[in-house]
């Protein structure tokens, strides 16, 4: 008798082995109608999987998130690549995973695709869904397997097998009666005729295996959802997303750009480096009031610290190097916490320094394969807003606290109002003994649930020194960013011989918590931009306000206008070009300019200036020193208000 166990703590029992399908129908008709995939003790199969011992199994229905990316895998690994093979026979199938909200395929094709090619392709995948073809799959020894794949020439599924630890069960699924195959870990849906709405998106390149070394395919992005409904709001969602591109705001608003020369570095441009200042100031005040103390390490120092520190082992593959006249291997730091630990062995030897927390505007850089490089938002150098704090074990629970009411407190200044915090615990690549680890995380769960706040646990996503707390930001668009961290690190100190003199008169290695609120700066800014559409409040504008000319007679008065908003502490410029107002005001509102003053005759006979604000077509005239008073209340940060 084989019983099996479902979620609701019911079971069902059957005299012989089964598979999904017959559970699903022995529960109800509606729920078999709806299943699309089966979770056997945690683990996804296709509904048709043989179940031939007592197991744990839940139905996995289209309208659930698990259903949904179940859908998309059936879409890119069994229409699109069928699409595309039956569009241009000689293409070669690569991958096709899901990403979020949709998925890629990637190709060889003896032809170069444009985003003028998608709607053909689109088509031809529609022709394939109507004919709503069940989905059958096969079991192969490996060189079975491998022999069907010759047959077609397909090069890349070949390698994928015969780099393959397996012997046996690769799963190859068909349509139908087509001759159309395709090697994949499954489950899929039962039959096309569960697919729902899609669209093609867009067209990349991508390296085999993300090598450059290797053969550039051709990728083929889409989204995939339950009907046309979801589809057109995630659309929408896209072209507002679109809009707010950082790169693209930040052209119009003369901020930064990327070059060649330089792959994943920024070069600041006078406003948006202001803007980068005006959050260090924020954040350096922000963390003076917390009691940290600002210092400053090495960007480049000898590898053997790295060695000690277990970064060479463990992130070795991410760092910069370089080899110096004097036989010495180097590294540029892609962390901060080694060179904190050195200023820490400096003097601190009691417990009663602790805790002792030590701040950064640290620059950084890491390797990232220049295909991931995204503007702002994925880079290989930028600047961490770094903290480590040395404390305690009985610490921990107040310095977490802390952590988290500033984190929160500030994101909010920065209009972020939805926060979700995850709990990430050890990764398969680490360092420390599983004892250390068991305490680190015990001890940044106990302090995480003394916070009260809600959390969602993130499975084996912690750094590879210590688990750690992610601040994951929602935007004004409904993306989600995780910017913010807090690390419990009981491995670095001891690795790196830092020790206090206890209570008992005995040297203790201290606990190190990592922490940063910002992430990046970089980042950070990129995120800023494209949650504002670029419309940042005014104590972060780069340049709050710009003085226009609507004659020459009064350019002196708009210099004396800057001068006395200089003076008030607001940044400001003016525009004496000899261009119609309107030309102005378009001009500098496309560069999203937040205040507009305008100077003419009536001004400077009245002392006053016409003021337009970004967004409004409204203009209202005010007193210059009453617009420099209203100004300056406004401008301040709002934790300083």
């Amino acid at each position: 008798m084989l019983t099996i166990k479902l979620p609701d703590g019911s079971e069902k029992h059957f005299e012989k082995p089964t598979n999904g399908i017959e559970i699903a129908e022995s529960i109800g008709e509606n729920l078999a109608k709806a299943a699309v995939a089966i979770e056997i003790d945690g683990k996804q199969h296709d509904l048709s999987d043989e179940i031939s011992n007592d197991a744990m199994v839940s139905i996995i229905t289209l309208n659930s998130d698990a259903g949904l990316e179940i859908m998309r895998h059936t879409l890119t690994a069994q229409v699109l690549a069928r699409a595309v093979k039956n569009l241009y026979p000689n293409s070669k199938l690569a991958i096709g995973p899901t990403v979020t909200d949709g998925f890629y395929y990637d190709f060889e094709i003896d032809k170069q695709l444009s985003i003028d090619d998608l709607p053909k392709i689109e088509e031809e995948m529609k022709k394939i869904i109507k004919q709503e073809s069940k989905i059958i799959k096969s079991f192969h020894s490996k060189k079975d397997a491998i022999s069907l794949f010759k047959k077609k020439s397909e090069n890349y599924k070949i390698e994928i097998i015969k780099n393959s630890d397996q012997e046996g069960n690769f799963q190859i699924y068909q349509q139908g009666d087509s001759d159309f195959i395709d090697l994949c870990r499954g489950p899929h849906l039962r039959s096309l005729k569960q697919i729902g709405s899609f669209k093609l998106t867009k067209i990349s390149g991508a390296y085999w295996k993300g090598n450059a070394e290797n053969q550039m395919l051709q990728r083929i992005y889409g989204t995939a959802w339950l009907n046309n409904k979801d589809l057109r709001k995630h659309l929408t969602k896209l072209e507002e997303a679109e809009k707010r591109d950082h790169r693209k705001l930040a052209k119009q608003m003369d901020l930064f750009h990327f070059q060649e020369e330089a792959p994943g570095a920024v070069f600041w441009h006078p406003k948006g480096w202001n803007l980068f200042q005006k959050l260090i100031d924020y954040m350096r005040k922000k963390q003076t009031d917390a009691g940290y103390h600002e210092v400053n390490t090495p960007e480049l120092m000898d590898r053997s610290l790295w060695e000690a520190s277990g970064h060479w082992e463990s992130f070795g593959e991410n760092m910069f190097t370089s080899d110096s006249g004097d036989g010495r291997k180097y590294a540029i730091k892609p962390m901060n916490c080694p060179g904190h630990v050195q200023v820490f062995k400096q003097g601190i030897t009691s417990y009663r320094d602790l805790p002792y927390r030590l701040c950064e505007f640290g620059k950084v850089h890491r390797y990232e394969p220049s295909g991931s490089l995204h503007g702002m938002l994925r880079v290989r150098a930028f600047t961490q807003d770094d903290a480590h704090i040395f404390c305690t074990p009985e610490q921990i629970t107040d310095e977490t606290i802390s952590v988290c009411n500033l984190i929160l407190d500030i994101y909010k200044d920065f209009g972020f109002k939805e926060i979700i915090i995850k709990y990430a615990d050890r990764p398969k690549v680490r360092v420390g003994e599983d004892h250390i680890w068991d305490e680190a995380e015990n001890a940044l769960i106990s302090a995480l649930e003394k916070t009260g706040l809600d959390y969602v646990h993130n499975p084996g996503e912690g750094a590879f020194y210590g688990p750690k707390l992610e601040f994951v930001l929602r935007d004004a668009i409904g993306r989600d960013w995780q910017c913010g961290t807090h690390q419990v690190d009981l491995n670095l100190p001891a690795r790196l011989d830092a020790t206090y003199v206890g209570e008992d008169g005995q040297k203790h290695t201290p606990v190190l918590l990592h922490r940063a609120m910002f992430g990046s700066l970089e980042r950070f800014i990129g995120i800023l931009i494209e949650h504002h559409a670029g419309n940042l409040p005014l104590w972060l504008s780069p340049l709050p306000v710009k003085v226009l000319t609507i004659t020459s007679k009064a350019d002196n008065y708009a210099k004396e206008v800057i001068k006395q908003l200089n003076n008030a502490g607001i940044q400001a410029e003016c525009d004496l070009r000899n261009e119609k107002i309107s030309y102005k005001v378009r001009e500098h509102s496309l560069s999203k300019v937040p205040v507009l003053f305008a100077v003419g005759h009536k001004e400077i006979e009245e002392e006053t200036v016409a003021i337009r604000r970004l967004g409004s077509k409204e203009q209202i005239t005010v007193k210059l020193n009453e617009a420099i008073q209203d100004l300056q209340k406004e401008i301040k940060a709002p934790s300083a208000k």
